[in-house]
């Protein structure tokens, strides 16, 4: 498995930016599909963003389309969210995920197809 750990997370107004980071270690970065979740509170986990192993393909729900953006750096075993112009409803904590499949050509969505996840960082946008 691969331990992961996010950092980036803080508090920013409407229109800001932030740049999250997950680092991985243990087994080989570069075999997984990486995916960003987030968690408002009272809601339910939801995707936000995916990449595959390589970085050819990436993924994202639509209510971030246009304004997130999902890169890996598979030497330094990091991924990236980087989040511009934040809304109000942005406010959650964002997790990262490791596939339970290695060398996917696909991106998966679901929470299910993940199997190691960072502790999360929180992300609070304000209006």
């Amino acid at each position: 498995q691969v331990q992961l750990v996010e950092s980036g997370g803080g508090l920013v107004q409407a229109g800001g930016s932030l740049r999250l980071s997950c680092a991985a270690s243990g087994r080989a970065f570069n075999m997984y599909a990486m995916g960003w979740f987030r968690q408002a509170p009272g809601k339910e986990r939801e995707f936000v963003a995916g990449i595959t192993w390589s970085g050819s393909t990436t993924t994202y729900a639509d209510s971030v389309k246009g304004r997130f953006t999902i890169s890996r750096e598979n030497a330094k075993s990091t991924l990236y969210l980087q989040m511009n112009n934040l809304k109000p409803e942005d406010t959650a904590v964002y997790y990262c995920a490791a596939s339970k499949q290695l060398f996917s050509s696909a991106v998966p969505t679901g929470p299910l197809a993940f199997g190691s996840w960072g502790q999360g960082t929180q992300a609070t946008v304000s209006s």
